[in-house]
């Protein structure tokens, strides 16, 4: 099974954060804040061989203190906010941002281009930590187990997964709740292979963090299936689960067309476990979709997921 990422850099987002000026006489030191850099309006792109910016995107620096790690957030605002100042969006953080922030920003534009197919929502990136390759973040804050698989480099680190849920929920959406008007009660989660493994070992330890879920081809073969505990755990203390929770997986992500794990069949699995569990708040689904592999299904699923989770009904 291919369990490579497709990085699309979004080079130029960033800018270095200036120095900060020393304190005056007795006055106290500002609380640092995160830096933040705005890519230029529409039609100024820059040129000259400037790299290309996502329009109307913010970048901001938000620290992990606990690892001492910092990440990007990547942040795209719906074309309603600033008219509309006293509304609330529901907002979408996506994982492996690099590749997932500007791919989910033109689909979710695009969907409403002929009349309002989905409800705007603000869309937040999660990136890598600052100065990592794309691949070792992930491994390393995807992963709720040490035991990655043998085909990892020796020296690869896994099993970050819940010191990098604690990072966000203590860090991240407090920053974005504070600078942003989201709808609290209407977070989503967007994670693809290892960011799905850690859209659901959110689902099943803490799955109130977001109320609607897109996991995508997820990673369940990890560590022999260790979602599939988690599940159990969690039916074992509950008799519901709140979220709505749309899982998509390409057809050819079986051994019959070159991978080690039968994707197609982990999903169905699972998907079969959440519906016997009969929980009354779980809105769920399942698509196969036909003609994808691992790394072609993500636009189509992420497209499917969208209208699953913030889809308008016809005249609306």
């Amino acid at each position: 099974m291919m369990r490579v990422v497709v990085l699309l850099l979004l080079v130029g987002c960033a800018r270095t954060p200036e120095a900060s000026v020393p304190p005056q006489g007795n006055e106290a030191p500002a609380a640092p804040q995160p830096a933040q850099s705005k890519a230029s309006v529409l039609g100024g792109q820059r040129g000259d061989g400037m790299p290309y910016e996502v329009v109307g995107s913010e970048v901001w620096d938000v620290p992990d203190p606990v690892s001492g790690r910092t990440y990007q957030v990547f942040v795209a605002l719906p074309p309603s906010y600033a008219d509309t100042p006293e509304r609330t969006y529901p907002v979408l953080y996506v994982t492996d941002a690099d590749y997932a922030f500007p791919l989910a920003r033109q689909i979710g534009r695009r969907l409403n281009v002929e009349g309002p197919k989905l409800e705007e929502f603000i869309l937040v990136g999660l990136s890598y930590a600052v100065g990592d390759e794309g691949m070792p973040s992930r491994r390393r804050d995807y992963t709720p187990t040490p035991n990655g698989p043998r085909s990892a480099p020796a020296d690869a680190v896994h099993g970050g997964a819940d010191a990098y849920i604690g990072y966000l929920r203590q860090q991240v959406l407090p920053f974005v709740a504070g600078h942003y008007r989201t709808d609290e009660t209407r977070r989503l989660l967007l994670g693809h292979s290892y960011g799905a493994l850690l859209g659901t070992r959110i689902l099943f330890t803490d799955p109130g963090m977001f109320s609607g879920y897109i996991v995508g081809s997820p990673s369940f073969w990890y560590d022999r299936n260790v979602t599939a505990r988690y599940e159990t755990d969690y039916a074992a203390g509950h008799s519901d689960l709140p979220a709505s929770v749309y899982m998509y997986v390409g057809q050819y992500e079986t051994p019959a067309y070159g991978n080690d794990a039968d994707m197609v069949a982990d999903a169905k699995q699972m998907d079969a476990a959440l519906r016997a569990r009969h929980y009354p708040s779980l809105r769920l689904q399942l698509d196969v979709l036909n003609d994808e592999d691992h790394l072609s299904v993500a636009p189509r699923g992420l497209t499917h997921g969208l209208k699953f989770l913030l889809g308008k009904e016809q005249g609306r």
